[in-house]
């Protein structure tokens, strides 16, 4: 029986998982992709492997793109708006925005529109630096056909993300207006820090009660928050809600709890100006484990 020297594995695992979930926007997911590479590397001819990384690499990025592209098929039929799973964040405090930007909910949700292939590539140029050889390499394609995936991703994002990147203190201390002004049912304040154009998606998963269709536009959206913090929600009133500032996604989120259980998570992203653009708000439960796990993930 050969024995396994997981050494080298664990080193990497923190790799493996950032770069399945940069792909896959989710943690479960995520996990599974890490365990079945863990899998094929317990199995592998391990003398034949030169540089380990780079090995284990190439196997989670396919695993992870075959398992998109069964998600994106399940996703067609999600019930109301699909979010990415959040997940609970350590970075150095001088890390600059637009490494944390890299795992964003706002950005996984602008991934979702790529092909498993043009998001793979994006994920390892553009969060891990890797070189299209290396990641023609990984991926089992051409240089050039990595290249124009790179080059039809990177388009794609910039065309959809600001060019403004808020510092984490401006982050964190538009997070916490947000946060006392929507739970105090503020309007005015709202109505403020809320871009007109503003987006609110909430992800039951069918599973709680949520909005069925992004909400749009600052007074609906104010509305709504409003008026959401004054209902009891899946039976835990407005007064047993416990809030949390935490580290989410790279930045700073809320991570609301109640009876014993989270129940959702909010967080926000800033338009060029400094106001909030959206509002992604998580409370299907299936996708609340990590956070509930208070596992937290280096990025």
């Amino acid at each position: 029986m050969t024995v396994v020297d997981p050494t080298v594995f664990d080193g990497n695992r923190n790799l493996l998982f950032t770069v399945a979930y940069r792909i896959l926007g989710s943690a479960a997911d995520a996990e599974d992709a890490v365990q079945d590479a863990w899998v094929r590397w317990s199995s592998a001819d391990r003398s034949q492997v030169a540089d380990p990384k780079a090995y284990l690499v190439r196997i989670v990025t396919n695993l992870a793109m075959d398992r998109l592209r069964s998600a994106k098929a399940r996703r067609e039929t999600y019930i109301g708006p699909w979010l990415p799973e959040p997940i609970l964040t350590t970075a150095d405090p001088t890390t600059d925005a637009g490494t944390a930007d890299d795992v964003s909910m706002a950005l996984l949700m602008v991934l979702e529109n790529l092909s498993p292939l043009e998001r793979a590539v994006f994920v390892l140029k553009e969060a891990f630096g890797f070189s299209y050889a290396e990641i023609a390499d990984a991926v089992q394609r051409t240089p050039d056909a990595v290249r124009q995936a790179g080059h039809r991703a990177r388009g794609h994002v910039q065309a959809r993300r600001p060019k403004f990147r808020p510092t984490r203190a401006q982050h964190r201390e538009v997070t916490e207006r947000f946060f006392a002004a929507a739970s105090g049912g503020d309007i005015n304040t709202l109505m403020q820090l809320l871009a007109p154009d503003v987006t609110l998606w909430t992800d039951g998963g069918g599973k709680v009660r949520q909005a069925m269709r992004p909400v749009v536009g600052a007074e609906k959206v104010a509305t709504w928050m409003a008026g959401v913090s004054k209902r009891p929600y899946e039976g835990v009133e407005p007064s047993a809600w416990v809030f949390e500032v935490v580290e989410l996604n790279g930045s700073f989120g809320i991570v609301i709890s109640g009876a014993g259980r989270v129940i959702g998570t909010l967080s926000v992203d800033l338009d060029d100006h400094g106001r909030i653009a959206g509002i992604l708000n998580v409370a299907n439960p299936d996708k609340l484990g990590a956070v509930t796990a208070k596992t937290v993930h280096e990025i």
